[in-house]
């Protein structure tokens, strides 16, 4: 039988689960499931007040995976306050694209997709599923940012407001 991967991840470790965003270990239980025993990560999903269990075996291939470096939140960061692609072809496929990126659980990813749907949560020309869809990535990278950087999601969310209306002051 192969050996268990839980000396990657410990109890207390904040990691991130790419269908959900950020989680917290709280346990690594074994279970019988379906006649077979299971080891488990048992995980808190703060935002969605959830608890998720995710076989320590399967952990890696699901894209579980620790916190993001300072640098890379960093890029993220400026990632936000850089130029957005041009908005164009169908609605539907961008959306798709959108969420694909926000589900990868890479924080680049939802940082272009928070880059790109600028505007989405208080441009009153964007419609609902991009307000959704920006709100979901605008999390995502906060919650993150925040573990990571040791802050306030607040602090967070007031650098990306600022660097956007940076861009938006050199745009004009």
């Amino acid at each position: 039988m192969k050996k268990e991967k839980t000396e990657v991840f410990r109890i207390g470790d904040m990691v991130v689960y790419p269908a959900h965003g950020l989680c917290c270990i709280e346990a690594i239980e074994e279970r019988d499931l379906y006649g077979a025993r299971v080891q488990l990560f048992v995980m808190s999903v703060n935002l969605d007040r959830m608890t998720l269990m995710v076989p320590t075996h399967r952990a890696e291939r699901s894209g579980m995976r620790p916190l993001s470096t300072p640098d890379l939140v960093e890029a993220a960061l400026r990632l936000i306050g850089g130029r957005s692609k041009s908005k164009r072809g169908m609605w539907s496929r961008r959306a798709q694209e959108y969420e694909k990126k926000i589900r990868s659980g890479d924080l680049l990813l939802a940082a272009e997709v928070v880059r790109d749907l600028r505007g989405g949560a208080d441009d009153p020309g964007g419609s609902y599923s991009e307000r959704q869809l920006y709100e979901l990535a605008l999390a995502r990278v906060t919650q993150e940012a925040a573990a990571v950087l040791r802050s306030g999601q607040e602090s967070v969310r007031s650098r990306i407001e600022t660097a956007q209306a940076n861009r938006t002051n050199r745009a004009a």
